[in-house]
């Protein structure tokens, strides 16, 4: 990996539930997923456009999927501003932990739990 090569590949969110977790996920984003399987787990894919370059990731359900507030973290994007997307969260079964803050130049940053009990953050650049 050097500096021209995105640090982030792909991520998965774990869940129990991938019906009550994608329908999370699509209605704070406002987004639709794609289900798949893979094996024995499902997964619910967040939008992407293969061959572009850029990360993109899914919800994911298996063995090695267990939801938790602890462990690697990942910020998903909520540009241009998170307001509409934080203004959704609780509406849609899940929990703010920490409201927007800044974080400077970088933007904004907030925490939320989903329905599954994962927690992630959100950015935005306003």
């Amino acid at each position: 990996m050097d500096s021209t090569t995105n640090a982030l590949n792909w991520f998965e969110i774990p869940a129990l539930d991938i019906e009550r977790s994608k329908k999370f996920y699509e209605t704070i984003f406002d987004i639709e997923m794609t289900l798949m399987d893979m094996g024995d787990e499902k997964l619910a894919l967040f939008p992407f456009e293969p061959g572009t370059g850029k990360a993109s990731g899914a919800i994911a359900t298996g063995e090695y999927h267990k939801p938790s507030d602890k462990g690697t973290f990942v910020y998903l994007n909520a540009n241009p501003t998170m307001d509409n997307v934080l203004a959704k969260v609780e509406a849609a079964g899940g929990k703010i932990l920490q409201p927007k803050f800044s974080i400077g130049e970088n933007g904004f940053v907030a925490y939320i739990q989903d329905t599954e009990g994962s927690v992630v953050g959100i950015h935005s650049m306003r």
